[in-house]
């Protein structure tokens, strides 16, 4: 993203249901530290949260994701991949090239909450509009009753989420 001091790197947290492929934003900041990690997880994990019915969260082995792994509830296992396995991760990987190629490299977000509207407007139409590919997908829509795209909220939520998710970070400038 452009700010006034130049170029900064953020990072997109975003977890994504691997079954339906629904995706949750957790956050966006530019210096994801403890303090953020745990933040998100409380979010996320407490009454009426987006995975308060989560079994398992699969993410990477950086060290970021210490902090967040201490403040899940004992029902929610994390689950770390081992180091260069992209496979492992592939719904979130391709999430990540989805979300750059057709959104964030044609723009250049100015400011954090320029990028958070981007983001959010993409997601909602990751939801509503674009076909999703698979044979347990069967190509169709997420959420074809429009629900995230009137939703206006950083977190689309679904009361069905639950089961199986995958949890990923990524820079973009």
């Amino acid at each position: 993203m452009l700010t006034w001091g130049g170029l900064v790197t953020c990072y997109v947290l975003f977890f994504i249901h691997i079954g339906t492929r629904r995706v949750v934003l957790g956050g966006i900041t530019s210096s994801p530290n403890a303090a953020f990690m745990q933040q998100v997880a409380r979010n996320l994990t407490g009454w009426d949260g987006d995975l308060e019915k989560a079994r398992y969260i699969i993410h990477d082995g950086d060290a970021t994701f210490a902090p967040f792994d201490a403040v899940l509830p004992p029902a929610i296992r994390p689950v770390r991949l081992p180091p260069r396995s992209p496979n492992l991760n592939a719904y979130a990987e391709r999430f990540v090239r989805s979300i750059k190629s057709e959104c964030l490299d044609h723009v250049i977000p100015m400011g954090e909450s320029s990028l958070r509207r981007t983001v959010r407007e993409y997601l909602a139409h990751y939801h509503a509009e674009r076909n999703h590919q698979g044979t347990d997908i069967g190509n169709r829509l997420l959420l074809p009753d429009g629900r995230a795209a009137a939703a206006g909220a950083d977190v689309v939520r679904d009361t069905r989420l639950g089961g199986l998710l995958s949890f990923y970070h990524r820079a973009s400038a």
